[in-house]
């Protein structure tokens, strides 16, 4: 999964060329489940509502956007499916723009990205609050966020885990110290290059992995060369459904290095005075959500092959949400 999360000067001309030119979206269709209300949507309170929902295309934000669309239907709105939309920029626009009524989006990615900072919030609830205040300038309005965190991590195989026991990121700087031809990395090319990836966290941890030792990979890849051990450690996304059906131990990051990257649904503050009701329909959907939902969900696609919008709609029948 390739996400956006670097300010640079392309990503902000690219972002200034959205707000000049609208960054419409131009398809959809409408999303007709056979859902009524469930624990959500009681009295259907957005009967008559009219509601466009987007995503990302990767396959986490394919099944939060289908989660939206689905708790919608149920609380009585005409939904359009408008997810699957490449990159960031556009389906963040689209919201903002009015083009698009909601979606969810991650905290991280507004605050870095969309926002201009170049120092994340540690904490996670300040980090919400913080790209919360900041959108509602832009027309956006941001509802209470969800534990699910998909951040960068370091993840190693059982066998590995078993012959150097790390479980913490200290460790491994450790480890790089005291057995240097121990610690193998396989990373994406971005991750090796940014302040707040393989370099920044070299420098907050005090480890030193030899260049030598450091191999560059697509993400898929990076995966498949951590289970077979061929790396020792190796970048991964903490949701990622690949992290739990291979059995990975991920390092937990105890100096909280990396980046909140907590999601949250993110509304059209027009669409959101119109309907308030819209906010109680989804969070409780939000409040369900933690990392080890995401990696379940995830797999399933990813893993087993399953349609993202069949899976969102499985999860919210059996979480009782809808019926």
């Amino acid at each position: 999964m390739k996400r956006l999360r670097q300010v640079t000067a392309g990503v902000l001309a690219a972002l200034t060329g959205c707000a000049l030119a609208g960054c419409g979206l131009t398809s959809g269709s409408p999303m007709v489940d056979d859902v009524s209300p469930g624990s959500i949507g009681q009295g259907e309170p957005l009967k008559g509502a009219d509601l466009t929902v987007t995503s990302k295309s990767f396959t986490e934000n394919l099944i939060l956007g289908a989660m939206m669309g689905i708790a919608f239907q149920a609380a009585g709105a005409d939904v359009l499916d408008r997810t699957g939309i490449q990159g960031s920029i556009g389906s963040r626009e689209a919201v903002r723009n009015g083009d698009a009524d909601a979606m969810y989006e991650y905290t991280g990615t507004a605050w870095i990205t969309y926002q201009g900072n170049s120092e994340p919030i540690t904490d996670p609830r300040r980090q919400w609050q913080a790209v919360h205040d900041a959108d509602l300038r832009n027309g956006v309005t941001w509802l209470p966020p969800s534990r699910l965190n998909n951040t960068y991590a370091l993840a190693m195989n059982q066998a590995n885990f078993k012959k150097y026991g790390t479980r913490t990121l200290s460790q491994v700087a450790a480890l790089s110290t005291s057995d240097p031809q121990a610690v193998t990395l396989c990373v994406e090319s971005e991750f090796a290059n940014r302040a707040d990836g393989l370099p920044g966290m070299e420098k907050a941890y005090g480890m030193s992995v030899q260049a030598s030792r450091i191999t560059q990979m697509d993400t898929g890849i990076i995966y498949t060369q951590i289970q077979k051990g061929a790396c020792a450690y190796g970048e991964v996304f903490t949701t990622d459904g690949r992290v739990k059906s291979m059995n990975l131990v991920v390092m937990a990051d105890d100096k909280k290095f990396f980046p909140n990257y907590n999601a949250a649904p993110v509304i059209n503050s027009r669409t959101l005075k119109k309907w308030p009701a819209i906010a109680k329909v989804i969070d409780p959907v939000t409040k369900k959500l933690d990392n080890t939902v995401a990696q379940d969900l995830n797999a399933k696609v990813d893993v087993d092959g399953e349609d993202p919008h069949q899976v969102a709609l499985d999860w919210m029948k059996a979480e009782g949400f809808v019926k």
